[in-house]
């Protein structure tokens, strides 16, 4: 990607990235975990790049195994604990001696496997912080050590300010990339819209929102198609899909 061919908010994205990956790199040297990993779309394969393809584990964060470029495995996102864990819950946490932390007990947490990176040699503790977006994006930012540094009192000290970095830091730089693709400020969705979206997101064929709703068939599909437009979707499945993302769909329906 040339950056004479950037233009407007998303020139303005990628100006501000340089910045944001030295504020990264900078509060983790600052409170002893110099070691960083980011992944802007836990969805996507590729390694978070610059406007040039580089990945910033190459050019700008350093990993406690130089020799181990981890940004090259395209299955990493799925067997990895901490990303399993970032889907998981949006708030910061943190990993010691095997386990997983937050701000408070949950059992989500409690339920992921960490024996893997316990068993890893050289990583000591670490601090991540996921950050979920609108329309189903994910990513996250890791703050590691190759030892012990006392990380329950760094996370109670700083767990905050290191979301609002990796939230920045994520935030700006999908925006750069445009992604998601199809993200538009959708048109106001009506009641009914809204009402036929959410009981499809419950699995309701056409004809069972019709009698829940008492409407026709018809009525029901022609709500489901002008939702759809104004979603930017195709298809009932990016419908429901990006609605949930914005939060149409709620967690009862789904």
């Amino acid at each position: 990607m040339s950056e004479g061919c950037l233009t407007g908010p998303t020139s303005q994205s990628w100006a501000a990235m340089p910045a944001l990956i030295a504020a990264v790199q900078a509060a983790g040297d600052a409170i002893g975990l110099p070691f960083i990993a980011a992944q802007a779309d836990l969805g996507d394969p590729e390694p978070m790049s610059d406007a040039h393809g580089r990945p910033y584990a190459e050019t700008s964060f350093r990993w406690i195994d130089p020799d181990h470029a981890y940004w090259r495995d395209r299955k990493l996102a799925l067997h990895i604990a901490f990303l399993t864990a970032a889907r998981l819950t949006a708030e910061p946490f943190y990993y010691s001696d095997g386990e997983l932390r937050s701000w408070r007990a949950t059992q989500l947490l409690d339920a992921v496997d960490c024996e893997q990176a316990k068993n890893t040699s050289n990583f000591g503790e670490a601090i991540i912080a996921p950050v979920h977006l609108p329309r189903g994006l994910v990513g996250a930012v890791f703050w590691c050590s190759r030892e012990p540094v006392g990380v329950a009192a760094l996370f109670d000290r700083h767990a905050g300010d290191l979301h609002n970095l990796a939230l920045k830091l994520v935030a700006t730089h999908n925006e750069a990339r445009g992604r998601p693709r199809n993200a538009t400020v959708p048109q106001t969705l009506t009641r009914r819209e809204v009402q036929c979206l959410r009981w499809a997101a419950a699995g309701k064929t056409d004809g069972e929102i019709g009698i829940i709703l008492t409407l026709s068939v018809s009525t029901v599909r022609f709500h489901l198609r002008n939702a759809a437009a104004k979603l930017g979707a195709t298809g009932r499945a990016q419908s429901i899909q990006i609605a949930a993302g914005l939060g149409f769909v709620g967690a009862r329906a789904a």
